[in-house]
């Protein structure tokens, strides 16, 4: 496989992981985006991510493949159990120092769980909800 080039991975390709994505891809950042629904991606990078340096992934392999270590990666995806699966799929594919980044709307007991579960495998949890709506994420700061 290729050397990542990828400094950031966000997965949940809605419309404030969209703006999220071209808002950091505005300010130099090469990202990765995934999401579930794969003809998501593939839209995404046809149409308003055209012409930047945003990447796609089809797979959560193929995500965490793409990132330079230490890996960041943020979830853009619903509070709850939608967060916990996320994570245990990436967990087979991440090192030691590697970072995941929540920026839903999780209830901070759920986020110290996280944190603990992480840690204690040597990876980094941030619960770090994102808030400005879609037009903050696209051209906040």
């Amino acid at each position: 496989m290729s050397t990542p080039t990828g400094d950031i991975g966000l997965i949940g390709l809605a419309v404030m992981g969209q703006n999220l994505i071209l808002n950091m891809n505005d300010k130099g950042f090469t990202v990765v985006a995934y999401n579930r629904t794969t003809s998501k991606v593939d839209d995404f990078l046809a149409n308003e991510a055209k012409g930047t340096n945003v990447q796609g992934a089809h797979s959560i392999q193929e995500l965490c493949a793409k990132l330079k270590r230490p890996r960041k990666i943020i979830l853009l995806v619903k509070a709850g159990p939608a967060v916990d699966s996320f994570i245990q799929q990436l967990e087979p594919y991440l090192e030691k120092g590697d970072i995941v980044i929540d920026g839903g709307n999780s209830h901070y007991p759920d986020s110290i769980r996280r944190t603990q579960e992480l840690e204690a495998k040597g990876l980094l949890f941030v619960g770090s909800g994102v808030s400005g709506g879609e037009e903050g994420a696209r051209h906040g700061p």
